[in-house]
């Protein structure tokens, strides 16, 4: 059964609905969980690197549970798998306001990577979009996109007052019990897996036929053609993604995390930290949703390499960024640049290869692209407590950054033939 013309497509509740999740992700040691490094720190005696360690743990078992959690997005959809995680991640949280040794806060930050909850992007809240559209994939993404934005407008500058207010410790509780407030209910009561099993199909008006045949510009979803995961790894196109995934990961997190305690150590106001963090994330969403709407337009390798160039620029301006002005100029082009590589992660993987196996497609890619990141938090912190300064790291990630740049610029699309080519060129017998 198709949708009928002006109809109201149900894709766009699931758009959402990962939009509010993606928000209420922001609440669980994402983007503010560089706020509680420093005051965590002190309070329990805990370096840098047990902090970048704590990151590391959390991508390494989501590598682990990667390859199980696509597929069951593929066969099962969304709507168990996120509330669990979500609730999951919450009891996490709470167990961060008991701990005392360093190793308490890199098991719990392992229990939240393996049920998969890791913030934007997590296959749990991507996935599902890819899953809905096609044609207009991009624009979903980019109405997805602006929840991160929101989420961090909300709870980043909420989650310093709360540390100010109520310490540190009771700030974990209080996040937990907001973002399981906000993802379980609508995700359980909302979510269905793909289009198909409402008896309606991607993008609402599209037409059986129309998917192959539609004639667009770059980055559509012109002739989509579906690869298995089988015929997906033996092309070079998707082990490319895998090494500019890497290494952007691994470049963004010598950066990331640490520039929040970077700026505090320079004696800058934590408060306004918060603020230039919060906006650092509505830039990223700025990014996001422009690239999604333009996507159709300019291919996505091109938008992406653009987004990954803005990071080592950003990085560059990371290491002088000794005042206000100086820390929200580095922080707002960091967003932007985070922004580009979000959409290119979660847009490229069914772009170049399908929506039918994109969930099992990049529960493989994942482990390696969080393995190898996961290893720039720890690397960095302990480039920090050995010289007592970040430089030598992040000039290191400048350098990974521009190298995703190229490698995004001359990674196209793969070719795949379809089954009447495959007739015209098979040799007669």
């Amino acid at each position: 059964m198709n949708s009928k013309p002006g109809r109201f497509f149900y894709g766009w509740v699931i758009v959402g609905v990962m939009a509010a999740s993606s928000a209420g992700s922001m609440a669980m040691a994402t983007l503010n969980f560089g706020l509680f490094i420093k005051p965590m720190g002190d309070a329990l005696g805990i370096g840098r690197s047990s902090f970048g360690w704590a990151q590391t743990a959390r991508r390494g078992a989501g590598a682990l549970s990667s390859p199980v959690i696509g597929p069951l997005l593929d066969s099962h959809g969304s709507r168990v798998i996120l509330p669990v995680a979500s609730i999951m991640t919450g009891l996490a949280l709470m167990g961060l306001s008991h701990i005392g040794h360093a190793w308490q806060l890199i098991m719990l930050f392992v229990i939240m990577g393996l049920v998969g909850m890791s913030g934007p992007g997590a296959l749990a809240t991507s996935v599902p979009v890819l899953k809905w559209f096609v044609r207009n994939r991009g624009r979903a993404l980019a109405f997805m996109s602006l929840g991160v934005p929101i989420g961090a407008m909300v709870f980043v500058p909420l989650t310093q007052y709360l540390i100010d207010a109520v310490g540190w410790e009771v700030t974990w509780i209080i996040l937990a019990i907001i973002g399981m407030g906000v993802i379980v209910p609508l995700a359980a009561i909302f979510v269905r897996r793909q289009p198909e099993d409402m008896g309606l199909l991607p993008d609402c008006e599209i037409e059986p036929n129309q998917v192959e045949n539609d004639s667009a510009g770059p980055g559509s979803t012109q002739a989509e053609v579906s690869w298995t995961v089988s015929e997906a790894v033996r092309t070079s196109s998707l082990w490319r993604l895998v090494i500019v995934f890497s290494a952007a990961s691994l470049a963004s997190g010598m950066v990331d995390l640490h520039r929040i305690p970077a700026f505090m150590d320079r004696g800058l106001d934590p408060t306004l930290i918060s603020f230039a963090t919060a906006f650092d994330a509505v830039c990223a969403g700025v990014a996001t949703f422009t690239f999604g709407m333009l996507v159709r337009r300019v291919p996505a390798r091109i938008l992406g390499a653009t987004g990954f160039a803005m990071l080592a620029v950003a990085s560059v301006m990371t290491v002088y960024a000794n005042d206000i002005p100086m820390m929200f100029i580095s922080m707002s082009v960091f967003g932007l640049g985070i922004g580009g590589m979000m959409f290119l992660q979660n847009f490229i993987w069914a772009d170049y290869f399908g929506r039918e196996s994109v969930g099992s497609i990049r529960g493989l890619a994942n482990p390696i692209n969080l393995v190898v990141g996961g290893l720039g938090a720890p690397s960095a912190g302990y480039v920090h407590d050995y010289t007592g300064t970040y430089e030598l790291a992040w000039w290191v990630g400048v350098g990974l950054m521009v190298f995703a740049a190229v490698l995004t610029l001359a990674t196209p699309a793969p070719e795949k033939l379809v089954e009447s080519e495959m007739r015209r060129v098979r040799p007669r017998s």
